[in-house]
């Protein structure tokens, strides 16, 4: 136990120390990071519980919020979550593990996004030249979750990035990092986990290629020499978050679930997230919560939720959840998920 403890505490001070660089809690940073998709909460639960999910992490969406917590996960269990966004925009995410015992879990896991064709337009013909562009967001992840003893566990998100827009591409390599502790405090867990730890994207292709003049004011010289537009590498939305989950003593009554997140984003202020969950029969699921906790002028706020789990066939288990997220302004999201476990 002593052990499990150091290496945590290491853990800890060692994500801490090499991501500090990356952050900065005294100014805004929201739109200065490629892939922004990247942030966007996978799984109807742990949306509905307010995104507070680092330390409960306990289905497939562990491999995008916590990817220790696969370890704890039996037999073969798949995830198909849809997200209602802004604007018409779907985006999709699968996410299916394999339990190798009692030490480790693997897993895989795709986001993809469902935005649909749009017509190009230029200046002169702004109803559209014909033409048509569509965009592409792609994270493919293979996780492993080990549980070091029965109280301590790690997990790992290695996954590859893929964005395009029209004939311009982008890519990127990065990995999750998370550990997850059950403290010696009755029913408390402890997690964190570091999100997008990775190299930067830069834009480029066939878009970026355009006839250029040096001299446009005057004659006799090549006014159409190829070139190519310059553009920016950008960092990933790097996300460090810690949280406690608590189960709470409820007598036979059912279960309750509270847990709270404190998040450390490099393209936004440091927030807190808090959010339950409460289980009738282990049939009915409740939930709520709230986000953003601490930004001023923030436009998502309360989430709620529910879902309902059967099993049939004796082992093999179905789960239905939903979530509603308000964003004041930009409405709402809302988030469907499918899960079976063998």
């Amino acid at each position: 136990m002593n052990q499990a403890i150091r290496v945590l505490v290491a853990c800890g001070l060692l994500l801490t120390g090499a991501m500090a660089q990356g952050f900065r809690s005294d100014v805004s940073k929201r739109g200065t990071t490629a892939a922004p998709f990247l942030s966007i909460g996978q799984g109807a639960r742990a949306t509905a519980m307010g995104g507070a999910f680092v330390a409960v992490a306990d289905d497939p969406s562990a491999m995008y919020w916590n990817p220790s917590g696969i370890g704890s996960l039996h037999g073969i269990q798949v995830l198909v979550d849809h997200t209602m966004w802004f604007a018409g925009i779907g985006y999709e995410y699968i996410g299916a593990t394999l339990n190798l015992g009692s030490f480790a879990s693997i897993g895989l896991n795709v986001t993809a996004s469902n935005i649909g064709d749009m017509n190009v337009t230029t200046i002169d013909m702004q109803q559209g030249t014909g033409e048509v562009f569509g965009v592409t967001d792609v994270a493919v992840g293979f996780a492993l979750g080990m549980n070091l003893t029965d109280k301590f566990s790690i997990g790992f998100n290695p996954k590859f990035i893929h964005q395009k827009i029209w004939k311009m591409t982008a890519t990127a390599g990065a990995i999750d990092i998370g550990v997850r502790y059950q403290t010696p405090f009755e029913g408390i867990t402890l997690g964190m986990s570091v999100s997008n730890f990775g190299t930067k994207m830069q834009m480029q292709g066939n878009n970026a290629l355009v006839v250029y003049d040096p001299d446009p004011e005057g004659s006799g010289n090549n006014g159409k020499i190829p070139a190519n537009l310059a553009t920016e590498e950008w960092e990933l939305p790097l996300n460090f978050r810690v949280g406690l989950a608590y189960n709470v003593p409820m007598a036979g009554l059912g279960k309750l679930t509270l847990a709270v997140d404190a998040a450390h984003p490099s393209d936004n202020y440091e927030s807190l997230n808090v959010g339950g969950e409460y289980v009738f029969n282990d049939l009915l699921y409740l939930r709520g919560g709230w986000r953003s906790l601490g930004i001023q002028d923030a436009e998502d706020g309360y989430t709620l939720g529910l879902g309902v789990k059967q099993y049939v066939l004796g082992n093999i288990q179905f789960s239905l959840d939903y979530a509603y997220q308000d964003y004041g302004r930009l409405t709402n999201i809302q988030k469907v998920t499918l899960g079976i476990g063998f």
